[in-house]
Formats: structure tokens, sequence, C-alpha cells
């Protein structure tokens, strides 16, 4: 334990030295900050430019509406200011090309032109991708239409207006997960546990390669026991990862409190930071324990190469089995379909189930007994794991030359006499 701790230490103090690992964690942090604070810093310059305006023309916000006649110009104009609540809608009084100055100059925002009960002209300056208000002219044109024509055929006024304005009561009810919101959960998590495998797993491999080449692992390993090294690198390598995750993902959740207000048109921001607390349990325990399941193979492999440009090489089959599981993991979650076969089977092998069990936790609903079997298969296999890693890593390192297959390796640890 004594020699574990000291591995654990010293890797820790290698990680907080690294001026590329602090760098980037700074970087992102930085970047968080400025991305949820740009709603305020927006808001505080849009409001000091819409005050600007309003103080030199008056007509900022302003939509005007264009008709044959006055009666016509009063009736859209009502109808226009009850669907645009935040407009200032009145009745033009200039003509189109007058109206058209207005907008370019920027005096007015936009003009509707109503040519008929079933036609009209949106004219506006910049026409924005998240410009709606040709929707709404739609839906209230159509509204004014169809009045029309129940009225000229005999059916009341009042009776007509109750027949357009009778709501359609809905209610939504879930009796299992719901998909729609629970999906970006699954994807950060698997995203995430993506990422920072392929980061660290190979970050474990290149220090190990690194001290093999350096010929210095022949020192350590005679001075140390090589369980400890092992398990000392991987959780070293671990609690830096999740230190990085938390100092990443807590400063967005700190900054977005800050700024929660600003954030009140985006609802998947709100969606985003408001996880379920179950499912943030369950998030860090597939993603801890599919660490280091991982980190434990990546450091056995790092064991077998004998000069640093071999680790790509070696790697790659460790790296195409994880890529291999999250586009099943990604294809599942794009179908809807998680509960298939593949995914049962996947959700219950320990090198994939990080990643199969949690999409299925999170998009469907799994049975209890299933979740707890998962989980302890998994946890007794990142044990085996890690003690056969660090067996193959004894024998590894001591290896040069041409590099030793890990089949090999694995066979000698499990037959030897």
């Amino acid at each position: 334990m004594k020699q574990f701790k000291t591995i654990l230490a010293f890797e820790l103090k290698n990680f907080i030295k690294n001026k590329t690992f602090v760098g980037v964690t700074l970087f992102l942090v930085a970047a968080l900050a400025i991305v949820m604070f740009f709603p305020r810093i927006t808001d505080a310059f849009s409001s000091d430019s819409d005050a600007d305006d309003s103080s030199i023309s008056g007509y900022s916000g302003v939509m005007l509406i264009l008709a044959d006649s006055d009666e016509d110009k009063i009736a859209y104009a009502n109808a226009f200011g009850a669907a645009f609540t935040d407009y200032d809608v009145h009745v033009a009084t200039e003509s189109l090309d007058a109206v058209k100055d207005k907008i370019t100059s920027g005096e007015i925002e936009c003009a509707f032109h109503i040519e008929s009960p079933t036609k009209y002209t949106y004219y506006v300056g910049n026409f924005s991708m998240y410009d709606e208000n040709y929707l709404i002219a739609n839906e209230v044109m159509q509204s004014i239409y169809r009045l029309d024509q129940m009225t000229e055929h005999g059916i009341a006024i009042d009776d007509a207006a109750e027949i357009l304005a009778t709501p359609i009561e809905f209610e939504n009810v879930s009796l299992g997960v719901d998909q729609m919101q629970n999906f970006f959960y699954a994807y950060i998590m698997i995203f995430a546990l993506y990422i920072v495998i392929l980061l660290y797993g190979q970050m474990v491999t290149m220090n190990v390669a690194t001290e093999k080449s350096s010929r210095a692992m022949e020192l350590l390993i005679t001075s140390a026991n090589p369980t400890s090294m092992m398990f000392g690198k991987v959780i070293a390598s671990c609690i830096a990862g999740l230190s990085q995750l938390i100092a990443v993902f807590g400063s967005a959740l700190l900054f977005y409190n800050l700024n929660r207000e600003y954030w009140t048109d985006f609802e998947m921001a709100e969606m985003f930071f408001d996880i379920p607390p179950e499912l943030l349990v369950f998030m860090l325990i597939f993603f801890l324990l599919g660490f280091l399941i991982y980190a434990f193979l990546f450091g056995a492999v790092g064991s077998t190469v004998s000069k640093l440009e071999e680790v790509n090489t070696a790697v790659s089959p460790l790296m195409m089995t994880f890529v291999f599981v999250f586009i099943i993991c990604m294809t599942s979650m794009s179908s809807g379909n998680v509960d298939s076969t593949l995914m049962k089977v996947c959700s219950f092998v320990p090198f994939t189930s990080p990643m199969a069990m949690f999409t299925r936790i999170a998009l469907s609903t799994v049975p209890v007994h299933e979740i707890v079997i998962s989980i302890v298969i998994l946890a007794a296999s990142v044990f085996g794991v890690g003690v056969l890693a660090a067996k193959i890593y004894r024998l590894g390192v001591l290896m040069y030359g041409n590099p030793p297959k890990l089949t090999k390796l694995i066979k000698q640890v499990l037959f030897k006499k």
C-alpha cells in the first residue's frame, strides 16, 4: 500500500506539472466562461443599442400593415397586433415604396402587405434564419379567412369565432423514460467517455512506453511491486481525467447558475444542467469503471512495445473495439431502439457495458437486477483485468527487441507453471 501511495502521488504530481494538461483545462474553463456569460453581455449591448435607436427614430420594433381599403387595414392591424405582442403594430399611411424605404433605413422593422385574403408579402430588412414572423402571419391570415368564409355561409360571427378559438386540450404522460429529455445525457456521457478513454488511455500507454524505452523500468520493476505500479499509474490518470471533467463541467454549472435568468429562452441549456440525480449517479459509476478497465488494458499494451513509434500500432485493436462499441450505442440511440438483442448482450460484456448499459438506463426502463448484475460484472472485471495487466506489465517491460504479442503474454501469465 505504501508503494501504491508513493507511485500514485508521483504520477499525480506529473499531471499537475504538465503544462499541456493545465493549459487545456484553463482554456476550456475560460471558453465556457465566455459562452455562459455571452447572453448577459449581448443583452447589455442590445439594451444600450435599443435605447439609442429609440431615442433617435422612435420606430424600433414597429410593424406596419398595408391593405387596399382602410377597413381591411384596421381589421388586419388588430389581428396582427393580437398575434405579434412583441411589436408595435400600426396601419401604414404611406405608400409601399415609402414603407420599404423606412425598413431599409431602420426606422421600422418590418411590414406586411395584404394583397388578398389568402395572399400577402412580408417585407423585412435582414431575413434572419430564426425569423418566424411569416409562420405567425400564416396562422393569422388563415383564421381571418376561415372566419370570413363561415360568416358568408350563414354562420354567426360569434359562433364562427368560438369554433376557431376552441383549444385542443392534451397531455403527454410518460409511464417509462422520456427519451427526448435523456437523449442528451446519454450522448454527453458516451461522448465524454469516448474522448477521455482515448486521450488518457493513450497517455498511460505513452508513459509506460517512455519509461521502458529509457531503461528506467528495469530499476523500477525490481524495486517496486508491479501491481502497485500499474494501479498507481492508472488510478492517477483516472483522478486527473475526472478532475479535469469536474473542473470543466463544474465551472460550466457555476457560470450557468450565475447567468440563469439570461438562458431562459434556451430550453436545451436548462435541460442539460437539470440532469436527474439518479442518472448522474449511474453516469459516474459507469464512467469510472469504464475508464479503469480500458486504462488497465492500455497500460498493459504499453508495456509490450519497445519503441514509441510502435504505440499507435499496438493500441489499434483496443481503439477499434472501443470505436465499434461507440458506433453501436450511437446507432441504437438514433433509431430509438436501445433494447435490441445486441444492446442487451453488450450491457453485460465488461468492455461494452459502460456505454451500452448506461444508454439503456437513460433511454429505456431497465430492471434493477440487470443493472446490478452489469455493475457487479464490470467491477469484478476491472479488478481482474487490473491484476492481469500488472502481471503482463511485469513481463512486458523487461522484453526488448521485437514486441511480444499480447496474446502470448496472457498465455504465459495464465498458464505458467
